[in-house]
């Protein structure tokens, strides 16, 4: 069975009555980490290790004026029923709370071809969008990059904290494939 079957079986089974009520845990106390808290990793051993897990590269963009975006590699599914995906940014980025006002955001996932695309969105202050093609996603009106895998158009759902790093949530709107054949990766600090 493939993931989408065992996916929806899943569903299935959590509609039917027959799976036992989970208790939802109490929320956590948000607040910063204190020193004594941090665990015994090296960051960069973390980097070095965990660059190790090859990920997909995508654009998380918004509308606006100028319109917003950033080069992300943290992107995920993460709910079938209701639709959500997911997004982790940095607590510092100067992108995010351009999107965070707009309320909606297009996931733009990369085609092979397009890693100069990435480093013009990972670069901070420039005007990422100076020749670009792109057109209006339909729900949200964020920018939909020419020559993407595909796109996902989404609201978002909620913001949740994670050590230096916000976890954005979205509910998918509306979403569909775009022109490209393969999509861009991320392996130990390059492209592949």
């Amino acid at each position: 069975m493939g993931q989408a079957g065992t996916a929806e079986a899943a569903v299935r089974y959590l509609r039917s009555g027959k799976a036992l009520a989970v208790e939802a845990l109490p929320r956590p106390e948000l607040r910063c980490v204190r020193e004594d808290e941090r665990a015994p990793v090296d960051p960069a051993e973390f980097r070095r290790v965990l660059g190790n897990f090859a990920t997909g590269v995508t654009v998380i963009t918004a509308p606006g004026s100028p319109p917003a975006g950033f080069a992300c590699q943290s992107f995920s599914s993460l709910s079938l029923d209701p639709p959500l995906v997911a997004f982790m940014v940095g607590r510092t980025s100067t992108t995010w709370p351009r999107i965070a006002r707009a309320g909606v955001f297009c996931v733009n996932v990369l085609s092979a071809d397009q890693g100069g695309l990435c480093r013009a969105f990972a670069v901070s202050g420039a005007d990422k969008f100076a020749g670009v093609p792109h057109d209006p996603a339909p729900a949200s009106g964020s920018p939909r990059l020419a020559g993407t895998l595909a796109w996902i158009d989404c609201t978002i759902h909620a913001v949740h904290t994670g050590g230096d790093h916000l976890i954005v949530v979205g509910r998918v709107d509306v979403l569909g494939t775009g022109e490209g054949e393969a999509p861009l990766l991320f392996h130990q600090g390059r492209f592949l």
